[in-house]
């Protein structure tokens, strides 16, 4: 049997960690929002072979046990109890090691699909604590809508309020991050925390254009520290007119927010002289 899901890339609207649990891993509190730049995923089951499949059209992914992918097969297979071979075909267009949750977005797709395929009723919550055994990024992109994200990752309370009608000009500067590299540079003693509640309740309220002055990613200057073209891009989508700016997750990418399409094409065509993965996108509601 064969499905095809959508895989959406994320942003970080907030990103906090106000401290780190005793085995090291961070606790988190985000605002994140799923964009409409997607990979789409092929996913397919066989009884002829019992082998994990992973194929690309990106070269740059790996295609064995180390994919995201691969793992949410893997542990599907022991929540179905079956055998059955998977195929998984990513057709990739999220930038990678963007810090927007292409490979978590794709594992996602892979627990939605098999989900389905093998008629197993897991629900979202059930799929997202599957998901956070293979990355804190993971249960967010199985609700893949603008939520809340606490605790490791897996704590996803989607929102009430939707988002207005927003472009967004999403660009990825020509450099990997190393999540855990970052990860393991957070100075907790250091570290300048942002207003989440106020951000929460601008939200709630509907008022986004006081959300947006409040966003904020505590992350961002430790990235830009060994990545100071992530400041520079910053700029150029202020001065081309962006409302709000703000590296997502870990980084590189950095995002600019505007309710005018000409504003962010204005942006768009400033930025993607000297960054060509730049994209302009919507929200996904």
């Amino acid at each position: 049997m064969e499905i095809l899901e959508r895989a959406y890339a994320k942003l970080n609207i907030s990103l906090d960690t106000p401290f780190a649990h005793a085995d090291g891993e961070q606790e988190w509190d985000m605002l994140m929002v799923a964009i409409d730049l997607a990979d789409t995923v092929t996913i397919r089951t066989t009884t002829a072979h019992t082998n994990i499949i992973v194929d690309s059209t990106s070269g740059l992914l790996p295609l064995n046990e180390k994919n995201l992918a691969y793992q949410a097969a893997e542990l599907m297979r022991q929540r179905a109890g079956v055998a059955d071979g998977v195929e998984i075909h990513i057709d990739k267009h999220i930038p990678v090691a963007a810090g927007m949750g292409g490979g978590s977005s794709d594992a996602a797709a892979v627990l939605r699909g098999l989900n389905k395929i093998w008629q197993l009723g897991l629900t979202e919550a059930q799929l997202a604590e599957i998901g956070l055994k293979i990355d804190a990024d993971v249960p967010f992109c199985v609700y893949s809508r603008p939520a809340r994200v606490t605790g490791r990752g897996e704590v996803v309370d989607p929102l009430t309020q939707k988002f207005p009608p927003l472009w967004l000009v999403v660009s990825k500067p020509a450099v990997s991050v190393s999540t855990p590299k970052i990860l393991k540079m957070i100075d907790y003693d250091n570290l300048v925390h942002g207003d989440m509640g106020g951000l929460m309740a601008a939200v709630e309220a509907g008022d986004f254009k006081t959300a947006f002055h409040n966003m904020f990613n505590v992350l961002e200057p430790v990235t830009a520290s060994k990545y100071p073209e992530i400041i520079k891009l910053k700029e150029k989508m202020r001065k081309f007119g962006a409302e709000a700016v703000q590296m997502s997750g870990t980084g590189p990418t950095v995002f600019a927010i505007t309710d005018k399409a000409s504003r962010a094409k204005r942006i768009y065509n400033a930025v993607r002289g000297f960054v060509p993965e730049t994209y302009m996108v919507r929200l996904v509601n």
